[in-house]
């Protein structure tokens, strides 16, 4: 037996118990005549003591010489700690040892294995094994599954069923970029792997099972960031003979059942905006609503005068930042240069102060009376004391550039709480978004998403208007879930693939497996999938997703820890029918 107990379990309630342990040596004080060794495992640290009064000579100079992550068992009597330490649970006693083994020797880690290592991103990640030891990185992934069984049991007793789908499909054009693995056995031809199992929920869905899902890998090949990777996780789900706001309500059920169980915290509402709007007040299609800040839009207040910006510009666009007018001029030049940064792409920032007499004073006055900034004032809801800040272009670039600045002026305010949350469902989403580089039309979210109800018909005549049966839901500005009702008959179904410019052969070649299961009696069906890995890192408190996966990529998608991607041998290549030119 390694253990009797673990070493986040013993109490004063167990002194003068025998017990053993097993872990981790997280760190050891050598005083000559007495050793303290604190003990780690998954569940916490016990403190172990050798003395030469009480210690056999030969244990007393192995334990001097016990290092870091050293993998020991110890046998001993639980004593009460002379010298108590209240901020661990372990901290009323120690252990007396008696008996140790070493289980297994360490070299030094590269980091301390500690809350606040010394360890960079880089050398955490090739030695992802020892930062799961930390605290902040195990406690995610005991987070994760927490988070992960709570969507099980609360679907499973919502009378939805687990079905596995599979993971070696067939590649399509829409989207983004597969990852494809060639077939040994089918020379010349290859598998894909998914970026969503949504045909196959679809097929689900046609034969009769009524309610699915799935926690399951997805896989795309596309350019990553801090909460994206080339595989990630998704909680998929499908329901039959429904329409939309039967799926509203039973996710917003799901959402509210995590916030509650995982978090504590009662969400009674869930907001509903349309996409038009959320571009419109807030510059993107996931707004957080934690905060204020909504957009003004100030082109018939600020285009009659002789400032040529806002005159030559397509929408001139401000919101009001509270508190603002306590920046300093060098602050407010911080921020104009904020905004110039490549990353955001804005030319310049017009701002004017709200003062505490009522007075205005902007850094346009030249072309702007105080009538004008008043109305400016009016228009974004700025109070006196709060700061108006304008950008101006480009519609569709100057709201995501004041999309940015909003977010990170709220940052800096501190009115993004991690312990606060605002669901939100944005709806009405276009169903097509045109593409400039292929000159065609694009589903933006897939081809088999239905239009709204009565819409159909414009698909031949205004496509750009055609709004779709499609809902997102957003947490705290970020898009933890998305879906739509579903095309469930051949003809609609066709007439979307004309629209987005498959031929039939092509429709046929990709999706004719579909097209066929809809002629045998396909119901009305739509479904919803969140993104797992960014739900967890949200109801954690966190917006990036790494410390809660346990092997994760890097940005540049690859798993240094393992070196993946890698070559692969000459006669793997040819088994597979594969001859790569590759440059030294």
């Amino acid at each position: 037996m390694y253990r009797s107990h673990n070493c986040g379990e013993i109490r004063a309630s167990h002194i003068n118990n025998k017990v053993t342990l097993s872990g981790w040596v997280q760190k050891s004080r050598d005083k000559g005549f007495i050793v303290w060794v604190d003990l780690r495992d998954r569940y916490g640290i016990t403190q172990l003591v050798f003395d030469e009064e009480r210690t056999p000579k030969a244990m007393m100079e192995a334990a001097q010489k016990l290092g870091r992550e050293f993998v020991i068992q110890v046998t001993g009597t639980v004593i009460e700690r002379a010298s108590k330490n209240p901020n661990i649970p372990t901290g009323d006693i120690e252990i007396l040892v008696t008996e140790m083994t070493i289980l297994n020797e360490s070299l030094l880690p590269p980091f301390t294995i500690e809350d606040k290592t010394d360890g960079g991103e880089d050398i955490r990640m090739k030695y992802r094994y020892l930062d799961i030891r930390r605290n902040p990185v195990k406690n995610s992934l005991i987070f994760r599954h927490k988070v992960t069984q709570e969507v099980r049991n609360y679907l499973s007793k919502e009378g939805f069923i687990e079905v596995e789908t599979p993971y070696l499909i067939k590649s399509t054009p829409e989207g983004a970029r597969d990852f494809v693995v060639p077939s040994r056995m089918n020379e010349g031809q290859f598998y894909a792997l998914p970026q969503s199992p949504q045909t196959f929920k679809q097929l689900l869905m046609v034969g009769g099972m009524d309610k699915y899902f799935q926690i399951v890998k997805c896989f795309r090949d596309e350019d990553l960031r801090a909460d994206r990777q080339p595989e990630f996780t998704q909680i998929d789900c499908e329901m039959a003979f429904v329409e939309q706001e039967d799926i509203l309500i039973a996710f917003e059920g799901l959402t509210r059942h995590l916030l509650k169980e995982v978090n504590g915290v009662e969400v009674k509402e869930f907001p509903r905006m349309l996409y038009d709007d959320a571009m419109r007040l807030y510059g993107n299609d996931k707004p957080d609503i934690r905060f204020g800040m909504k957009f003004g839009e100030l082109n018939e207040v600020a285009q009659h005068k002789d400032f040529g910006v806002f005159n030559s510009a397509e929408l001139v666009v401000g919101i009001a930042v509270p508190g603002g007018n306590s920046y300093t001029r060098k602050e407010i030049d911080k921020l104009i240069d904020w905004v110039k940064r490549p990353q955001v792409g804005a030319l310049g920032m017009v701002y004017s102060r709200c003062n505490e007499d009522g007075s205005y004073k902007s850094s346009v006055d030249k072309f702007y009376d105080q009538d004008d900034l008043a109305k400016w004032a009016e228009i974004t809801g700025a109070k006196s004391g709060d700061l108006v800040c304008v950008l101006s272009g480009d519609k569709n670039k100057v709201r995501a550039q004041l999309s940015a600045l909003r977010m990170e002026l709220a940052e800096r305010l501190g009115l993004r709480k991690p312990n606060e949350f605002a669901p939100l469902w944005v709806m009405d989403f276009p169903l097509l978004e045109w593409d400039e580089e292929t000159e065609r039309y694009h589903a933006m979210h897939h081809p088999f998403t239905s239009p709204k109800p009565g819409q159909l018909e414009l698909l031949a005549t205004n496509p750009g208007e055609v709004k779709a049966n499609a809902y997102d839901l957003v947490l705290n500005g970020n898009e933890i879930g998305g879906g739509s009702i579903r095309i469930h008959d051949k003809k609609t179904q066709a007439l979307m693939f004309d629209y987005l410019g498959f031929t039939k052969e092509e429709a046929k070649e990709q999706f004719g497996f579909l097209m066929n299961a809809f002629e045998y009696g396909a119901p009305p069906h739509g479904g919803l999938a969140f993104g797992l890995d960014r739900l967890v890192a949200i109801l954690g408190g966190q917006e990036t997703i790494r410390d809660f996966i346990a092997f994760p990529k890097n940005n540049s998608g690859r798993d240094v820890m393992i070196d993946a991607p890698a070559p692969i041998d000459d006669k793997q290549l040819e088994e597979l029918s594969l001859k790569l030119n590759i440059k030294s």
